[in-house]
């Protein structure tokens, strides 16, 4: 994947990244599970992130931004556990789960720089 370098973007490119992964699982019960899991958390990121966008107060940005955190979080366990059952395109599971610590640990840092 190219580089992005804003924050807001590499987030919208990460959760249409696991659609495009998502798309690609064997419909199976459990791949439909993790699937709709990795789909609602990544969007749920993203957004959140722009929310925070708008936040007055550093209190505010700084609640909203943990938000973005927790669900990359929860988009990192559902990819892991894909991982580990070996489902999806390994390839692309790897460049997600590359790319889902990088943000964690963007997004970890804008917080501790806020407080």
């Amino acid at each position: 994947m190219e580089k992005i370098f804003n924050f807001e973007d590499r987030l919208v490119r990460f959760a249409g990244e696991c659609i495009f992964f998502t798309r690609q699982l064997d419909k199976l019960f459990e791949n439909e599970y993790y699937k709709n899991q990795l789909i609602r958390s990544s969007g749920s990121a993203s957004l959140n992130f722009g929310e925070a966008q708008g936040t007055i107060t550093d209190k505010d940005f700084v609640f909203k931004v943990s938000l973005v955190v927790k669900e990359l979080k929860e988009s990192r366990n559902s990819l892991k556990i894909l991982d580990y059952i070996k489902e999806g395109d390994e390839g692309k599971r790897n460049l997600l789960l590359t790319e889902i610590e990088e943000l964690i640990a963007i997004s970890s840092k804008m917080i501790i720089n806020k407080k």
